[in-house]
């Protein structure tokens, strides 16, 4: 990536982070450089130069620059690693404000506050279905059946969520598409069982035409399902993965999915002796 590329990037990230435009070019023309006057500013990041003295105000008080009250003023950005510590406390205390304000939230009609158990929800993007996965191994209490059908699926913080539940006594189980997959979770997560699932159409199908890679198959508590695949959409080359979420021991989609662990289809290698399968 080169130098504008990153200054374009390190300016929408700013912005995504609750910078505006001026604060956020005015920052980076100061992080290039070890100090500068108002002119230099506006001369590296080209925003006007009646414009940066309230940028850098408002990034003062963020505690993003220094002011050395000279005649002319100079400012300095703090050290890439305090700048990046004050952005992620400022948003961590957002999000815990956010947090606190929906839950204080009152609801509109006490005929839908409880959650429908015979439902099946969709989600799409990798961040949606990540947190979903994240929210159901946190959730879990008893039990966790996942099968990775990508490797992408699995990522280092996939693996401390898995191993977090493990150690707080939840039964852990990893299916994977081959032995290759099989041995990387198994060398991350040696206390945790990991087999090569037996379910092919995972990452094949035996319909013709069908490409459909599923991603990921988890079963939390046998009572919620998390299903999600790889699809590329109408003239784009990227994949997107797609997901649909049910709830509910009575659930059809959780049942099924269940009862087909259940008949022993699930793993291709034997699971070992002591170790059990959902029974519905």
């Amino acid at each position: 990536m080169d130098n504008v590329s990153n200054q374009n990037q390190a300016i929408e990230l700013l912005q995504q982070l609750g910078l505006k435009e001026y604060e956020a070019k005015s920052f980076v023309a100061l992080a290039r450089r070890q100090y500068g006057t108002a002119k230099d500013i506006s001369e590296t990041s080209e925003v006007p130069r009646t414009r940066v003295y309230d940028a850098v105000r408002v990034l003062e008080t963020k505690g993003l620059v220094e002011t050395q009250h000279s005649n002319p003023q100079v400012f300095r950005a703090v050290s890439i690693d305090e700048a990046v510590n004050t952005l992620q406390s400022e948003y961590v205390e957002r999000t815990e404000s956010l947090r606190g304000a929906l839950s204080g939230l009152e609801p509109s009609d006490d005929e839908h506050t409880t959650e429908a158990t015979h439902e099946v929800w969709v989600l799409s993007g990798d961040q949606g279905i990540t947190s979903r996965t994240q929210q159901l191994i946190e959730g879990a209490t008893d039990e966790l059946i996942l099968v990775v059908g990508h490797e992408s699926i699995f990522t280092n913080r996939l693996a401390k969520q898995l191993d977090a539940a493990h150690e707080r006594d939840v039964d852990v189980i990893v299916g994977t598409i081959d032995d290759v997959l099989r041995d990387e979770i198994q060398d991350a997560l040696p206390d945790i069982n990991v087999f090569v699932s037996g379910l092919n159409w995972l990452d094949r199908s035996p319909l013709p035409g069908d490409d459909t890679e599923i991603s990921r198959l988890l079963l939390a508590d046998r009572e919620a399902i998390l299903v999600s695949s790889f699809t590329k959409a109408n003239g784009d080359s990227r994949e997107h993965e797609q997901g649909v979420f049910g709830r509910g021991f009575h659930n059809g989609l959780v049942a099924i999915t269940r009862r087909l662990m259940a008949t022993g289809l699930l793993f291709q290698d034997d699971p070992g002796e002591g170790d059990t399968l959902v029974n519905d």
